[in-house]
């Protein structure tokens, strides 16, 4: 489940000319925002909650994980997460966890069932002021990147609301109908990505 704060935008290429000793383009350098991208611990999870609940509870008033259900993802499965750091910051993250059944059920929303062979992705945002940016975009190719490279993981599944699907259809996602799972009175879409086989991990890994 995700937010329509999620917004597609391309990465652009840094250059710089070359650097002499105390040149202005050296201490620039310096100055720029240093990223990672890193699996997240139980650690982060205030954090994360954090940007989760401006991102969600803000808009609907719901969250899709709260704090002690991040938490527990966080000890049960932690490769299952991508976080987004800039400067030790947290800007996005996204959190799953495995699922062993064809769909998604209501019990998927809490459970994480080791031995399963599909990622369900329960929740993808990013933090308020680092939105339209196409942060959600970059972080969620990089996390199917993170899942493909997994070999007991055969797809992804998600639920969505209807407007969000065109942005993950550009992902590989097919939508495969109604979700079964209901929070209050919203209803969801269910889609499924396969990640054996595909254009962004044949292109990423040199299959």
């Amino acid at each position: 489940m995700s937010t329509q704060s999620v917004h597609a935008l391309k990465l652009a290429t840094l250059w710089l000319p070359p650097e002499v000793p105390d040149s202005p383009s050296r201490q620039r350098r310096h100055t720029l925002p240093a990223s990672e991208f890193r699996c997240l611990s139980p650690e982060d999870a205030t954090s994360v909650f954090e940007v989760e609940r401006e991102a969600f509870i803000s808009v609907s008033g719901l969250c899709p994980l709260y704090l002690d259900e991040i938490r527990h993802f966080l000890i049960m499965c932690p490769e299952l997460s991508l976080g987004w750091f800039e400067e030790g910051r947290l800007v996005a993250f996204i959190i799953g966890s495995l699922w062993d059944e064809e769909r998604l059920t209501q019990e998927s929303l809490t459970l994480h069932r080791p031995g399963g062979r599909t990622a369900h992705l329960h929740v993808l945002a990013v933090n308020h002021n680092f939105r339209q940016q196409g942060k959600g975009s970059v972080l969620l190719w990089r996390y199917l990147q993170h899942l493909g490279r997994q070999p007991a993981l055969c797809r992804v599944v998600l639920m969505c609301e209807d407007p969000l699907v065109p942005f993950y259809e550009k992902f590989g996602f097919r939508a495969v109908g109604p979700c079964a799972v209901t929070v209050v009175s919203l209803a969801f879409i269910e889609l499924q990505c396969s990640l054996r086989g595909h254009a962004f991990l044949r292109r990423n890994s040199g299959c």
